[in-house]
C-alpha cells in the first residue's frame, strides 16, 4: 500500500487507498480508461503530493487517469460529483431536431415527387449506418478514428462448448458420492440428491491477420477487430499476424486501451506491408498451435506468391482439426469480386464460411458467425467450392487480387 501524504493512521491511509481506487472505478464506468496501470500512476503520483489538497488530488488524477482530451470532460464531472457531491449534468447539450418536409405544390410533376423522396430518405438516413456499410479503404481519417471507436465498444458473443470437467448443478447425473457426504452430514438423515452436470465453456478462436502490402488498407482494422475479442474472451483468444512470418500478439492485444495495444502490436510485427507466405506459415501454426477444436479464423485476400499447393495440403489439414474455418477477404465485400487468385482456389474448398471484411458491418456479421453454434465442419465447403468453380468459367483475367479487369 502506498504511504500517502496526508494520510494519518495505517487504517485511515487504507480507507484513503479505498476511496481513491473506487474514483478510479467510477471514471471506468463513465468511459475513461482508467486502468490498473493508470490507477496505480494516480496513487504513485499522490505519494509526491497533499492528498488533503483538492488541487492536488485534481491534477494527479487528471494527469494519469485521462488518456485523451475526450476523456477530459467526463473526469471533470465524475470528479465533481465524487468529491464534491455535487449532481452531473449532460456532457453536452442536445441538439435540437430538424425535420424537412416537402410539400407538394400545384404544378409539380412526378419527377419533382419522386426527387423530393429521395432526398428525404437521404436526409433522415444515420451517418453512422452509412458509415457502417462504407468500404474502410475509401474512408477518411477522421471515419477511421470513429470506425475504430465503435469496434472498441463491440461486444460478441462467443459459441459454448460442452467441458468434459463436471460440476454441481440441479440437473445432469446423480452424484452419488456428494449425496453420502450430504447424508452423512446430517447425521444419517435423507438428504436431497446432488446431481453433476459438465459445464460449458466459450470455444477457442484462433485468428489469423494478414499484414502483408495488399491487406495495408484492412490490417488495423481487422486487428482492432481481433483486440475486441481478445478483450471479450482473453483465455480463448489467440491472435497471430502472418506476411513473411508468423507472429503471436496475443500478449500485446491484452492491453485494455486500444492505442496501447496498437503501438504494441506495431512494434511486435517485424514484416509489416510485406509479402505473403500462407502456405508456410500455416504450417508454421499447426505445429506451434493446438487448434483442435477451435474456429480459425482467416484475414487475407488469399494473395499467395509462388506453388499455392502447400496451402492447399495445410489447409486441408486445418478443416480436420479446427472446428470451424472461416475465411474473410475484404474484397468479398465487392459485387463484381471472384476467387481467381491461387491462393483462395486452393483454400476455398476446405474452409466453412466465406465472408467479406471490409466495413464495419461486415464485421459486426463476423462477430455474429462466431456467437452462432457451429455446423457441422466443412458444412458450406461444397457452397464455396462450387463457387469458385462457377467463377473460373468465362470469367476474363483479372487482376492479382482477383478482381476482374474492367
Amino acid at each position: 500500500m502506498p504511504e500517502l501524504r496526508g494520510g494519518g493512521t495505517g487504517d485511515d491511509r487504507a480507507a484513503l487507498v479505498s476511496t481513491l481506487t473506487g474514483f478510479a472505478r467510477t471514471l471506468r464506468a463513465a468511459g475513461v480508461a482508467a486502468d490498473h496501470q493508470r490507477t496505480q500512476g494516480f496513487l504513485a503520483a499522490l505519494r509526491e503530493l497533499d492528498v488533503r489538497e483538492r488541487r492536488d488530488v485534481y491534477w494527479a488524477g487528471r494527469l494519469t487517469l485521462c488518456s485523451g482530451p475526450d476523456d477530459l470532460d467526463r473526469y471533470d464531472r465524475c470528479f465533481a460529483a465524487y468529491f464534491g457531491g455535487e449532481r452531473p449534468g449532460p456532457a453536452h447539450r442536445v441538439p435540437a431536431v430538424t425535420v424537412t418536409r416537402f410539400v407538394a405544390r400545384p404544378g409539380d410533376t412526378g419527377d419533382q415527387d419522386e426527387r423530393h423522396e429521395a432526398d428525404a430518405a437521404a436526409a433522415t438516413a444515420s451517418e453512422i449506418e452509412v458509415l457502417r456499410h462504407r468500404d474502410v479503404a475509401r474512408m477518411t481519417a477522421a471515419e477511421r478514428r470513429e470506425v475504430a471507436r465503435l469496434l472498441g465498444m463491440l461486444r460478441s458473443a462467443r459459441e459454448q462448448r460442452r467441458s468434459r470437467r463436471r460440476a454441481p448443478s440441479h440437473r445432469g447425473a446423480l452424484d452419488g458420492r456428494g449425496t453420502v457426504r450430504e447424508a452423512v452430514r446430517r447425521g444419517g438423515e435423507p438428504a436431497r440428491l446432488r446431481f453433476r452436470d459438465r459445464k460449458e465453456k466459450p470455444r477457442r478462436v484462433v485468428m489469423l491477420v494478414d499484414v502483408s502490402g495488399s491487406m495495408a488498407a484492412y490490417a488495423d482494422t481487422l486487428l482492432r477487430f481481433a483486440h475486441a475479442l481478445v478483450r471479450a474472451e482473453p483465455r480463448a483468444t489467440e491472435v497471430f499476424s502472418v506476411g513473411t512470418r508468423l507472429t503471436r500478439v496475443t500478449a500485446e492485444l491484452r492491453h485494455r486501451d486500444p492505442a496501447v495495444a496498437m503501438d504494441a502490436v506495431s512494434a511486435a510485427i517485424p514484416d509489416w506491408s510485406g509479402g505473403t507466405r500462407l502456405g508456410e506459415e500455416l504450417k508454421e501454426l499447426l505445429r506451434l498451435s493446438d487448434v483442435r477444436g477451435a474456429i480459425v479464423v482467416i484475414a487475407s485476400d488469399g494473395w499467395e506468391r509462388g506453388d499455392a499447393s502447400l496451402l492447399g495440403r495445410q489447409m486441408e489439414r486445418l478443416s480436420r482439426l479446427a472446428h470451424r474455418v472461416i475465411w474473410v477477404n475484404p474484397h468479398k465485400g465487392d459485387p463484381a469480386y471472384r476467387p481467381l487468385t491461387a491462393g483462395m482456389r486452393a483454400a476455398l474448398p476446405h474452409i466453412t464460411d466465406f465472408v467479406a471484411g471490409h466495413s464495419l458491418a461486415a464485421y459486426e456479421e463476423l462477430a455474429r458467425l462466431l456467437g452462432e453454434g457451429g455446423s457441422r465442419p466443412g458444412g458450406h465447403a461444397v457452397r464455396a467450392a462450387g463457387d469458385a468453380v462457377r467463377a473460373g468459367d468465362g470469367i476474363p483475367a483479372g487482376d492479382g487480387r482477383g478482381m476482374p479487369d474492367a
